[in-house]
C-alpha cells in the first residue's frame, strides 16, 4: 500500500467530489491524483531523483496538497518552510538540507542562487504569479505526462523533513520516514472521533506546512474534503463554518480561546460541527468547560510531536464527556495511548511510574522519526534504546490517563507553535547594548504561554522594549518574539555561573498548579 494507491483509488471512488477548497479554488479528488501525477513527472524530468529534497514555502492553498501528494509519488524529500520564517530562517534552513528545487508562493519569491544559504537551489518554481528567474508551476503541469513515475516506496525511504526550532539556537529538521507517516495515517484514522466520511469537511486553518499538515493525507484517505484558511480570523471562522459546511476542524488553544472571545458565537450556527480537535499545546481546563459549553460536546484533544509524527494519545469527545461529569480533574489529562503506539511515562532509570510519581513521556512504535538531519548527536539524545525521549514531564492516573505536568527542556508553547529559549536569546544577544539575557515562557491567557525577555543591559547603556523587539522581528519569526521584556540589574546564577534559568520563570509561575498552560 502507498500513498499513491490511496489516491488513486479515491479518485476512483469519489472523483467528481470536492478533495480540496482554499478561497474560491476547488480540485476534485481526480483533479488532485491527475495534476499531482503531472508535477511529480515534472520533477523528475529536472533530473531529482529519489531522496533529492524539494523545498516549499507557501500560504496555505491548494497547491501544497498537490506538491505533498507528488513528492509521496515519486520517492521526493518534502522540506516545507513554514511561512512564518523569516528570510534569515529560510537561509538556515535550506543551507542546511541541501534541496535541489524551491517552490515558492506570493511573497517568497525573492531568493536566488545568490542569496545567502541558497546555492543548492538549481530550479525556482513560483505558485500563481509570473518571476524573473522562476519557472511557472502551472507550465510544469501542463507539460508533463500523466503515466504515474514508477516508484515503489520502503518503509524507511525519508519522506518529509520537518523543521522546528532547536534547542541549539538552530532550527532542526526531523527525518520522518514513508513509513513512519504511513504509521500516522492509520493512527489518525483508527482515532477519529467521530470518523470522517464522504462529504465530510474538515477545516485546516494553521499552516499545513506544520501540524495541520498532518491531517490531510488521513482526511483524502477517508473520502473528505479538505478547506484551507491562508489566515484566522474568529469572528470570519465562526461565520465560514455554516457557511462551508464545516464537520471537523483542529485549532490550537489560542485559537479557541479567541474564538471564545466574540460574542457573535452564542448565536452562530455550529450544528454542521462534528469535532473539533485541539493539540499542539496544553489547553486550561476552565477554557475546556468553557469551550464545551458555548461551541457543543464535541471537543477532542491529542498530544505528540514532529518526532513522533503527530498525536500518540487521545482524549476523545466521551472522555471529555465523563470528565466533565465525573472527575473534573481528568480535563488537564492529555489522554490515553492512541493505536499501535507504545507511551509510558518512566524514572530516570525506565520504569514507569503511576500515582502522583513524575516522570519523563517516552514513546515506541512506527510512528517514531529516524533522527535529525545532519545532527547525529542530538539524535542520540532523544533516541535511545529504541524509545524517544520527549522530555515531557507527566504523571499517570490508576486508568492510564497521561497528564503533562512540565517539560525537562526548556522549550516554550506558544499558541500552539514552538519556540527555544536559546534561539531567542541569540538574537537579543546580538543587540549591541545588551550584556545578558534568559528568555522564558510566562502564563498567558490568550496564547497558553508567552515569550518574556529579561535583559541586563552593558554598563552605561540604554534600550527600548520596543526597540529591542524591533531587532528581534527582522532575525525571529513573529511567534517567537518577546511578549515583554524586563530589564534587570543583574540575573541569577548557578554555582557553575551559568544563568539559572529556572530561577528567572519561577517567579511567573508562582501558584500555578502546572508548569505548562
Amino acid at each position: 500500500m502507498s500513498f499513491a494507491y490511496f489516491l488513486r483509488r479515491a479518485a476512483r471512488y469519489w472523483g467528481d467530489r470536492t478533495a480540496v477548497i482554499h478561497h474560491d479554488r476547488q480540485l476534485s479528488f481526480r483533479q488532485l491524483d491527475e495534476r499531482s501525477t503531472r508535477l511529480g513527472n515534472a520533477l523528475l524530468a529536472l533530473g531529482l531523483t529519489r531522496g533529492d529534497r524539494v523545498a516549499v514555502q507557501a500560504r496555505n492553498c491548494t497547491e501544497l496538497v498537490e506538491i505533498e501528494c507528488a513528492l509521496y509519488k515519486t520517492g521526493l524529500v518534502k522540506a516545507a518552510l513554514n511561512p512564518r520564517f523569516t528570510s534569515h530562517e529560510a537561509a538556515d534552513v535550506v543551507e542546511n538540507c541541501a534541496p535541489r528545487v524551491l517552490i515558492a508562493g506570493p511573497g517568497y519569491t525573492t531568493h536566488t542562487r545568490e542569496s545567502a544559504g541558497f546555492a543548492s537551489i538549481e530550479t525556482f518554481v513560483a505558485i500563481g504569479i509570473e518571476v524573473p528567474g522562476y519557472a511557472s508551476y502551472e507550465a510544469l503541469i501542463e507539460r508533463a505526462g500523466t503515466s504515474a513515475p514508477q516508484y515503489h516506496p520502503q518503509a524507511a525511504d525519508l519522506a518529509v523533513l520537518h523543521f522546528s526550532s532547536g534547542s541549539t539556537g538552530r532550527i532542526k529538521a526531523a527525518m520522518q520516514t514513508y513509513g513512519n507517516r504511513l504509521a500516522s495515517l492509520r493512527k489518525i484514522v483508527l482515532g477519529m472521533d467521530p470518523p470522517a466520511r464522504p462529504g465530510d469537511r474538515l477545516a485546516l486553518i494553521g499552516p499545513v506546512t506544520h501540524a495541520s499538515g498532518m491531517l490531510m493525507q488521513p482526511y483524502l484517505f477517508c473520502g473528505a474534503t479538505l478547506v484551507l484558511f491562508d489566515a484566522f480570523e474568529p469572528a470570519r471562522f465562526i461565520d465560514d463554518i455554516a457557511r462551508l459546511h464545516i464537520t471537523h476542524a483542529f485549532m490550537v488553544p489560542a485559537m479557541i480561546n479567541m474564538v471564545l472571545g466574540e460574542s457573535a458565537l452564542d448565536t452562530a450556527d455550529l450544528n454542521s460541527l462534528k469535532m473539533l480537535s485541539y493539540g499542539a499545546a496544553p489547553m486550561a481546563p476552565a477554557r475546556i468547560e468553557e469551550a464545551w459549553a458555548r461551541i457543543g460536546p464535541i471537543l477532542s484533544q491529542g498530544y505528540g510531536a514532529s518526532e513522533s509524527t503527530s498525536g500518540v494519545t487521545r482524549l476523545s469527545i466521551a472522555d471529555h464527556a465523563h470528565a466533565l461529569a465525573h472527575r473534573p480533574a481528568r480535563l488537564a489529562s492529555c489522554g490515553r495511548p492512541l493505536g499501535e503506539t507504545e507511551v509510558c511515562v518512566v524514572d530516570d532509570a525506565g520504569r514507569e511510574v503511576s500515582g502522583d510519581t513524575i516522570g519523563e513521556i517516552v514513546i515506541r512504535g512506527n510512528d517514531v522519526f529516524h533522527g535529525y538531519w545532519g545532527a547525529p548527536e542530538a539524535t542520540a539524545e532523544v533516541l535511545v534504546d529504541g524509545w524517544l525521549r520527549t522530555g515531557d514531564l507527566a504523571r499517570v492516573d490508576e486508568e492510564g490517563f497521561i497528564y503533562l505536568v512540565d517539560r525537562k527542556k526548556d522549550m516554550i508553547i506558544s499558541g500552539g507553535f514552538n519556540v527555544y529559549p536559546n534561539e531567542v536569546e541569540a538574537a537579543i544577544y546580538r543587540h549591541p547594548d545588551v550584556l545578558e539575557a534568559c528568555v522564558v515562557g510566562v502564563p498567558d491567557d490568550k496564547w497558553g504561554e508567552a515569550v518574556k525577555a529579561v535583559v541586563v543591559l552593558k554598563p552605561g547603556r540604554e534600550a527600548a522594549v520596543q526597540t529591542l523587539v524591533a531587532h528581534c522581528r527582522a532575525l525571529l519569526a513573529d511567534y517567537k518574539l518577546p511578549r515583554s521584556v524586563t530589564f534587570v540589574a543583574d540575573l541569577p546564577k548557578n554555582a557553575s555561573g551559568k544563568v539559572a534559568r529556572k530561577l528567572v520563570r519561577e517567579q511567573y509561575w508562582q501558584g500555578a498548579v502546572r508548569r505548562v498552560n
